[in-house]
């Protein structure tokens, strides 16, 4: 009796859980947000990589124009981190992200020495660092966008996901043609350097296609943990019916 009892409370606790779980618009395993410690410690692991990069950065005036907006995301997550707050998933993404265009605005993308390493293993005819930092835009910028939307427009499942993907594709594209105007307006000379086409005329097309690969490879991802979490809440639920039951006809026999 006292078994039974034991297993239909592990079940109720169990669904209880899981639906809370399904219901979530995070990634990352439907958790809360990152208490205030871990998140300032995040930060402050990107502050200090950040800092060893601004020291002496191959081209200084590069360097400034790569962080500009930097600064401006930095400064929106900060100023409206009491208001929303991401999962842990998406704080985890925006760090990497940042720290891989902390590398890029170091050396200047088209100096990178992880682009070279790549283009000798696989015989490149250029270096793809600027091409996989945008593809990690994708990747990595497509479940924290999601999060938002859920957030602020009460979008969910795949309507969510779709409007992530079209913010990704806009925010690329409007990157590329802020990287022009920057790169027109403030420097023209030093625009060869900033928007690192490295002679392909179709640098800008080729940017923005992998960003979209990469949102739409992390969007897919999210709908296989969703469906999978819905998958275990309805087995946890028909568990519980069953425990239910037999405790139920157990009643019975006894009456």
């Amino acid at each position: 009796m006292l078994q039974r009892r034991w297993s239909l409370r592990l079940a109720h606790q169990r669904v209880t859980a899981l639906a809370r779980l399904s219901a979530s618009p995070h990634l990352g395993i439907g958790s809360p947000p990152w208490p205030q410690p871990v998140v300032l410690s995040l930060a402050a692991a990107y502050l200090l990589l950040w800092i060893v990069t601004a020291v002496n950065p191959h081209d200084r005036f590069d360097w400034l124009l790569e962080n500009l907006l930097v600064f401006v995301l930095t400064g929106s997550l900060v100023v409206t981190y009491r208001r929303f707050a991401f999962s842990t998933a998406s704080y985890v993404s925006i760090l990497a992200f940042l720290s891989f265009h902390a590398v890029g605005a170091f050396y200047t993308y088209s100096e990178t020495p992880l682009g070279f390493w790549l283009q000798n293993l696989l015989g490149l005819a250029r270096n793809h660092y600027d091409r996989l930092v945008h593809f990690a835009f994708g990747l990595l910028f497509a479940v924290p966008v999601r999060e938002l939307l859920v957030h602020v427009t009460g979008l969910h499942g795949a309507r969510a996901s779709v409007a992530a993907f079209v913010c990704v594709l806009a925010l690329s594209t409007g990157y590329e043609l802020v990287e022009w105007w920057v790169a027109a307006i403030v420097s023209p000379e030093a625009a060869y350097a900033y928007l690192g086409t490295q002679g392909d005329v179709f640098d800008a097309q080729k940017d923005t296609t992998l960003a979209i690969c990469g949102a739409a490879l992390a969007l897919v991802a999210v709908a296989g943990v969703h469906a999978v979490s819905r998958h275990t809440v309805r087995r946890a639920h028909r568990t519980a019916n069953l425990a239910h039951q037999a405790k139920s006809r157990t009643r019975r026999r006894r009456t």
